[in-house]
């Protein structure tokens, strides 16, 4: 039987609810200024070793970050820059509408 590929629209809806916990996106956040090791990842994220490894592990599996492993510590990185531009893209959404409540409150406060 042939292999049945994934529709690329399901690929991309598994990446995006990778991304969708708040853990996942500060992790990522983090990398942005360089590679970082597993302990200390946990520690800016104040979670047990298993809540890290989960949420890089589901990172790693979507191909979103890579590590590499120096003795007995293992270092991740985002595995392609681009991710830093979705969330970017992210960032500049959330400012718009931030900036559209901003107007509306402004226009109730001046009623």
């Amino acid at each position: 039987m042939p292999y049945a590929a994934t529709p690329l629209h399901v690929t991309k809806a598994a990446l995006f609810r990778t991304l969708g916990h708040p853990a996942r996106v500060r992790i990522l956040e983090l990398l942005r200024d360089g590679e970082r090791s597993v302990g200390a990842l946990q520690d800016a994220l104040a979670l047990d070793s298993g809540g890290t490894s989960q949420h890089l592990a589901a990172l790693r599996r979507v191909g979103v970050v890579a590590s590499r492993r120096e003795g007995t510590s293992v270092y991740y990185r985002a595995a392609d820059a681009q991710v830093y531009a979705l969330l970017d893209a992210g960032r500049a959404l959330v400012a718009r509408s931030l900036q559209e409540q901003q107007v509306l409150l402004e226009q109730l406060e001046a009623e």
